[in-house]
């Protein structure tokens, strides 16, 4: 049976990169199960890959970050957000990097026991996908 063994809560500040400090705070902590429990916040500039795998976006302008989701690991973090503008319009895709603090980003990060994400490349997505290890 899998279970949340820590619950890590971290803030981030303006000018931080979103996706490089959740990335920079697996490995720090050798994290090898995490999940993306909750994210409020705001940003000055999102760069997201839309639905389409081959756009990758960047919008520059202020949003509230109205969703985060993600399986997280050293191995690598598969991280989606949702975005509404300042007329309440939400967008959303694949995180990537440049996604620049705002005001302030509150994160929660469950760790699962018993088990490890890895990630392996798999042929038919041509994308590194999730593998479940059980320990």
């Amino acid at each position: 049976m899998t279970k949340l063994s820590e619950i890590h809560t971290l803030r981030l500040v303006p000018e931080q990169d979103l996706k490089a400090e959740i990335e920079k705070f697996v490995q720090e902590r050798k994290i090898r199960a995490g999940v993306i429990l909750t994210c409020v916040g705001s940003l000055k500039q999102a760069t997201i890959r839309l639905a389409d795998e081959s756009v990758t976006k960047t919008f520059n302008e202020k949003f509230e970050i109205t969703g985060l989701s993600g399986t997280l690991s050293a191995d690598g973090n598969h991280i989606h957000i949702t975005l509404a503008n300042k007329k309440g319009i939400a967008i959303g895709g694949h995180l990537k990097e440049n996604c620049i603090i705002y005001s302030t980003a509150e994160i929660v990060i469950g760790e699962l026991d018993n088990i490890e994400y890895i990630r392996e490349f798999d042929k038919i997505t041509g994308f590194r996908e999730l593998k479940v290890s059980s320990h």
